[in-house]
């Protein structure tokens, strides 16, 4: 089946990301650790086997870290995050992909392996998700579009996953789950991943 992996980033500029972990470490280690991040991102992605897609929030930089013959480059629509990531599975599946699933740049122990089982199990289910531990999720994949998922979800709060889940089970979805990671979103984040992968 024709697959898609979209990669949601933003322009890597001191203040404009990772602005909680900003907070205590300031932001020019805020913007250290998101281009550690995106480094982290592009080197998993890069052997899945499907068309892989950077959707930025902004223009992309002419000279980023994502190389034109392996990265299709576009931007992200919409005025909330649900917004932007229904868009970004319209196009795909307007493009005539079978397979379509997302993830971010935030998870430092996400892997080939994962991202590569996450569409493996679409073949026998509507959804796959990847649990995030703070309450949202890293991975989303779908076979068709469903635009109830990204309806009325409380974005960016521990309630992301639970409300999402609810929505399969509303609208008779079947879905599985994969690992249950950790995204660096505050410095505690960052500390423990440290512990698990040290630079």
């Amino acid at each position: 089946m024709k697959c898609a992996l979209i990669i949601f980033v933003k322009k890597p500029e001191a203040g404009k990301v990772k602005t909680r972990l900003a907070v205590t470490l300031g932001n020019k280690k805020a913007l250290e650790i998101y281009l550690q991040l995106l480094e982290h991102t592009r080197s998993i992605v890069k052997s899945v086997a499907a068309d892989k897609f950077v959707f930025y929030v902004d223009t992309p930089g002419k000279n980023d870290l994502w190389e034109h013959n392996i990265f299709n480059k576009k931007i992200q629509h919409g005025k909330t995050l649900g917004n932007k990531m229904l868009n970004a599975f319209n196009e795909m599946f307007g493009a005539g992909y079978e397979k379509v699933s997302i993830i971010g740049s935030d998870c430092f122990e996400l892997t080939t392996a994962i991202i590569n089982q996450g569409f493996t199990e679409l073949e026998s289910c509507d959804l796959v998700i990847g649990p995030a531990s703070d309450g949202g999720y890293y991975f989303l994949g779908m076979k068709k579009m469903h635009a109830a998922l990204f309806a009325s979800i409380e974005w960016s709060t521990e309630k992301v996953l639970r409300q999402t889940t609810a929505v399969c089970v509303s609208k008779q979805l079947t879905y599985r789950l994969l690992a249950e990671l950790n995204d660096i979103d505050v410095e505690t984040d960052w500390l423990k991943a440290m512990e698990q992968f040290p630079l």
